[in-house]
Order: C-alpha cells, then sequence, then structure tokens
C-alpha cells in the first residue's frame, strides 16, 4: 500500500531533506546534499524564493517504510518571465516500485492544477543557481558537489509517466596537460591587450568579498537568456553570499576588468567538495563542517569548473579563453589532474569550444522533463 503525506512536521522535514543521503549512502559516486541546506531551502523564513514561489513537499510511504519525495514549486516570477504556467518539480528521488513513482508525481500533478499550471516540468530548483537535471548518462562517475545524482532507473520510471525531453545539459572530464597551452596563453594575452582589459587574481577572500555585488549583477545578466533563468533580487543574492564563500579558494577565482574598472567577466572553479561532503554523509555536525571549510585548501588532485560569465557586450571577444587560461594555470601550479564541468545545455557550443585545448571526454547527460497536465 502506497501512502503520500505532505511534509508538514519537523520529523517530516528532516526525513525529507535526508532522503538522498540515506537512499545512496554506500554509492560512491553519489555526493548527498547537506541536510541543513536542505531545511534551509523549504524554511519560507530563510529562503527568499518563497516571496514568488508557492511550494508543497510530498514524502511517500510503502508499507510504513518511507519510500520516496518531491517537491513542487510554483514560481510565479518565471512564469512571468518565460510567458508560461509551468509547475517545477524538484528532489525527485524514489525506489524502484512504478507505484510509489506514479503516486508521487500524481500528488505533484494535482497540486500543480490546482495553481493553474498546465505543464509540469524538472527537475529544476528555485533558481538557476540550484541543482536542476536529473542524470541520463554517466552513473559511474561522481559528478560535483552542485549536481544531482540519481540512480539509472529514473528515467525509466519518468518515460513510463508520460514525461519527455525538454531539454538536456552535457558534461565534461578533463585531463589538465602537465605543462601549460602556449597557444592558450598567447590568445588570451592577445585578448587582453586588444580589449585594454585586466584579469585580477586573488589571495585571500576579504577581496574577492567586495566584488560580490559585481559578480551576482554580472550573473544576472549573463545568464538572463538562458533556459529557466529567473534574475536574482537582492534578497537571494544575499542568501547565496555565504554559501558561495564558504566554498571557495580564492586563488581559483579569476575577473576581468574594462578600463572604466567595471567588472565584465568572471570564472570560478573550486578544488572537488565530493569527498568530504561524502564522508561527512550530508551533515556538518559534528565534523562535517570543518571537512567542508577546509577542503577547497587542501591538496586535491580535481577541480569543479562552477562557472565562467562574460556580459554580453563582451561576449564575441574571447574573454573565456582568457578565464579558463588563468584557471589551467593555477590548476597546473597546484598538481591538479582532472577538471569536472558544471551542466551545459547541450546546444551552447560557444562554451564547448572551449575544452578543444584539453585532453576531454563527455561523461555525463542530464535531463529537464515536460508532460502536459
Amino acid at each position: 500500500m502506497i501512502e503520500i503525506r505532505k511534509v508538514q512536521t519537523s520529523k517530516e522535514k528532516k526525513q525529507f531533506a535526508s532522503f538522498n543521503v540515506d537512499m545512496y549512502i554506500n554509492n560512491p559516486c553519489a555526493i548527498p546534499d547537506l541536510v541543513q541546506d536542505e531545511l534551509d531551502n523549504f524554511n519560507q523564513k530563510k529562503n527568499p524564493a518563497y516571496a514568488f514561489c508557492d511550494v508543497v513537499q510530498y514524502l511517500a510511504y510503502k508499507d510504513g517504510k518511507c519510500a520516496g519525495r518531491i517537491a513542487g514549486i510554483y514560481n510565479k516570477k518565471a512564469n512571468e518571465k518565460w510567458q508560461k504556467s509551468d509547475a517545477r518539480f524538484t528532489r525527485a528521488d524514489f525506489i524502484d516500485d512504478v507505484e510509489v513513482s506514479t503516486a508521487l508525481f500524481s500528488a505533484i500533478a494535482s497540486w500543480a492544477k490546482e495553481h493553474g499550471a498546465d505543464t509540469l516540468i524538472g527537475p529544476l530548483g528555485f533558481t538557476d543557481f540550484d541543482q536542476e537535471g536529473m542524470l541520463v548518462e554517466g552513473f559511474d562517475c561522481a559528478g560535483p558537489f552542485f549536481t544531482i545524482y540519481n540512480a539509472a532507473y529514473y528515467a525509466k520510471h519518468m518515460e513510463k509517466l508520460g514525461f519527455e525531453k525538454d531539454v538536456d545539459w552535457i558534461e565534461f572530464r578533463l585531463t589538465v596537460p602537465d605543462a601549460p597551452s602556449q597557444k592558450l596563453i598567447k590568445l588570451s594575452d592577445m585578448v587582453l591587450s586588444r580589449g585594454k582589459l585586466t584579469l585580477r587574481e586573488f589571495k585571500s577572500k576579504r577581496n574577492v568579498k567586495k566584488y560580490i555585488p559585481q559578480i551576482f549583477r554580472l550573473l544576472n545578466d549573463t545568464y538572463k537568456d538562458l533556459y529557466g533563468m529567473v534574475e536574482l533580487n537582492d534578497e537571494q543574492v544575499k542568501k547565496y553570499v555565504s554559501q558561495f564563500l564558504s566554498i571557495i579558494n580564492p586563488r581559483y577565482v579569476k575577473m576581468i576588468f574594462n578600463g572604466q574598472n567595471e567588472l565584465v567577466a568572471f570564472g570560478l572553479s573550486v578544488p572537488s567538495l565530493g569527498k568530504a561532503v561524502r564522508k561527512s554523509r550530508g551533515r556538518l555536525l559534528p565534523f562535517g563542517w570543518y571537512r567542508i571549510i577546509t577542503a577547497p585548501y587542501r591538496k586535491t588532485d580535481e577541480i569543479d569548473l562552477c562557472l565562467v560569465g562574460v556580459i554580453n557586450e563582451y561576449q564575441s571577444k574571447g574573454l573565456p579563453a582568457v578565464l579558463i587560461n588563468s584557471m589551467l594555470l593555477t590548476a597546473i601550479k597546484r598538481g591538479v589532474r582532472y577538471a569536472e564541468t558544471g551542466p551545459e545545455l547541450e546546444l551552447n557550443t560557444s562554451v564547448q569550444a572551449l575544452w578543444k585545448y584539453f585532453d576531454t571526454k563527455q561523461h555525463k547527460r542530464r535531463r529537464c522533463w515536460q508532460k502536459q497536465i
């Protein structure tokens, strides 16, 4: 017997937040959610997105045992921007039982219809800076800490439930060369000289922190036309600032400024946090917080390429190559052997062209599904 329960009590909220941690505890490729972050994400007092989102969470029980979870987000700001009536699903996890997945998605579909939605899409979060995209290829590879991991059977369930592909993101694993690319260095120098631009690198978080408002303004501008993107407001930026600062090693932060001292491009990579988060099993206490905040400074052979952003008027001037070259030089100097890219829309060939300078393997694919309801 399947029971669907709306999440309301503190116990249910903790069970929801930790469900995928417990489900994939023995899978070395799965990086668990940070439970406290998840509790905060679904706390309307701590997540500013609740100002324009209606949210619901469900747990599924089979024979009295928790067997799945799902959340729904009706993002009024996104629907207004994109002229749609979509409801998003997120945090969709379930055992390999079609009755369980069917019950979860039926509950979300009913809730979505009550809000006037005509389409169910996901997995998508509150913003484009949340986890998105269900893994459909690359189940035997650990990914960046900010991506979703799920078992291979999920896609089969989605197809049985009548969902179809909306968009795909792809990810790459790069082998960092032993020596810098002279071709990339020359290209980088030429771009900076021709555009009268300055590349700035950093040694302390304090020096990075003063540029954070400019960074998020740039990211809003850079990504505003990407799939499902809704620009962050000031309250959301405040929410992400502390998370941003906690994971960075300032030596991997790269910025480019024009002659008017305006930030025109930003790049961020971070030493892989996956091992620290897995070892902590998604918990900050008693020692998880220490592992995670010190991980960016520990010697590692792998980094995650998180963000490359260039404002619109500079996007055809080669600035991403400058950022990638600088991150590459830092990685080589610090003994890094591999780099994982974040999810890139499969048609984003301009970004993918950067990887031609590396020994590259496209090893992951994730999908946003859609279904008329």
